[in-house]
């Protein structure tokens, strides 16, 4: 299949060279296989194979892009999608710079991130793997949702400044079990990323949402008063901040428009904890990486903050031609973030619920519809969600309604961090709508962060 990709794209650079065009040509091709429950069944199981031609051609500052989704038997129709795309860029009105055209300047395969035993797995299969994870925790009034989600990606590239291609193959999983009570409205959950088969397992899915469960049933669950509170973050919780950390923060386009906390005077000086060490790492296969950018680019570990230092912005090729500054390898569909872990020996939830306390802890797993209120001074906001616990000083646990936080980025990862975890996991960021795109984000199970203030607490579920 490798080679009639790469062979169908070669053709149709032919094709635009006799033409006299200047275009790159993409292709995307997605397995995507989907197993929903709800209300401890399955309610939808589906999969799809889409194949995704782009075609990008230039003249000048012009640029114009037209995408189709096809197959590889209709070289006609890919064929009249070169000429589409090519009658366009007449059309199109001058950018205010000239746009860099891809040149890759020696073939590139990668396929390590391609795992047979995952991309072949089976529905009886999934299933089973959700049964154990909810195996003996259902009732009548608690039920099962979420969703197993895998499948297979595949990028290739060629344009026609050079006989050069890039092909990149990788598959992945993304499991979300919740179990929600059906009269008193509030869900636990646990989740896990797969790069490879074998990263999944069952039981500590398990685990956790038996020990959630365990506390939900049992503790008192109550509206927590306003004020200032020290906040465990879980994995969900500091994987979603950090996304948003990168686009308001990292982006050197969002920074030259105007959209970023970050500016380049903070470059090299300390702008965060001590104990924040941020990287895009195209190494780490838990991030489904991508090796080379679009533009031929090497991609390997791109240090973003170490001990609290800014190191710097990152630019895609278009910004970077568009604020004349130096492209760093980001033209891909997505970064490989990852944080590193710290010294606080904590690798569960039962584990962290079980430490002896100094003060009131909020545990804050995961944040439920998070949105930007100011990029420019980094302010964040969101509720909590799925198993939110109130671990109080003299041991005793309370289960809080949800309730708000509306604080910078600054703050939760500048000097009022107290700790963070030694271990780290995958946290998977995908998103199911466009094209298969899955990301996730390499964070510390948890970190403390003292002092941040609750700015909304509801009076029930």
């Amino acid at each position: 299949m490798k080679e009639k990709i790469l062979s169908t794209l070669h053709e149709l650079r032919r094709f635009a060279l006799d033409k006299g065009y200047v275009v790159s040509i993409l292709f995307r091709e997605e397995d995507s296989n989907l197993m929903r429950f709800a209300n401890s069944a399955i309610s939808l199981n589906t999969n799809e194979h889409l194949i995704r031609i782009e075609v990008t051609a230039y003249e000048g500052k012009k640029r114009a892009s037209y995408e189709m989704i096809t197959s590889l038997d209709q070289m006609d129709t890919m064929k009249k999608g070169v000429d589409t795309a090519a009658e366009m860029v007449k059309h199109a009105m001058p950018l205010d710079y000239t746009p860099t055209i891809p040149l890759l300047d020696e073939d590139f395969s990668d396929e390590s991130g391609y795992d047979h035993a995952l991309a072949a797995m089976t529905n009886t299969e999934k299933l089973e793997f959700l049964n154990q994870v909810s195996k003996g925790l259902e009732t009548p009034d608690i039920k099962l949702g979420g969703i197993f989600s895998s499948g297979t990606n595949v990028q290739a590239e060629v344009s026609t400044l050079s006989d050069k291609s890039l092909y990149i193959k990788f598959t992945d999983t993304q499991v979300n079990a919740v179990l929600s009570h059906d009269h008193l409205k509030w869900e636990v959950i646990a989740e896990q990323s797969a790069q490879q088969k074998s990263d999944l397992n069952p039981v500590p899915l398990h685990e956790d949402l038996s020990f959630l469960l365990d506390h939900y049933l049992h503790d008192e669950p109550q509206q927590i008063p306003l004020g200032t509170y020290d906040i465990v973050f879980g994995a969900a919780a500091i994987a979603d901040m950090l996304n948003f950390f990168h686009y308001i923060g990292f982006d050197g386009g969002m920074m030259k428009r105007g959209y970023s906390f970050l500016s380049p005077e903070q470059v090299g000086k300390k702008v965060f904890s001590e104990q924040v060490n941020i990287y895009d790492d195209a190494n780490d296969r838990r991030t489904f990486p991508f090796k080379r950018d679009l533009m031929g680019m090497k991609r390997n570990t791109y240090p973003l903050v170490e001990k609290g230092v800014f190191l710097g912005f990152e630019y895609i090729q278009d910004e970077a031609d568009e604020f004349g500054e130096k492209a760093t390898g980001h033209t891909v569909y997505h970064d490989s973030l990852s944080m590193k872990g710290g010294s606080q020996k904590v690798q569960s939830l039962r584990e962290l619920v079980s430490q002896p306390r100094d003060n009131d802890l909020l545990y804050f797993p995961f944040i439920h519809y998070m949105n930007i209120v100011n990029p420019s001074k980094g302010v964040i906001t969101g509720s909590s969600r799925f198993g939110a616990l109130f671990l109080k000083k003299d041991g005793s646990i309370v289960v809080p309604y949800n309730y708000r936080i509306t604080q910078s980025l600054l703050d939760i990862f500048g000097d009022k961090v107290a700790w963070v975890a030694s271990e780290v996991e995958a946290y998977n960021i995908s998103s199911s709508y466009a094209a298969r795109n899955p990301q996730a984000i390499v964070v510390p199970k948890f970190m403390r962060v003292n002092g941040l203030e609750i700015s909304h607490s509801n009076s029930s579920y």
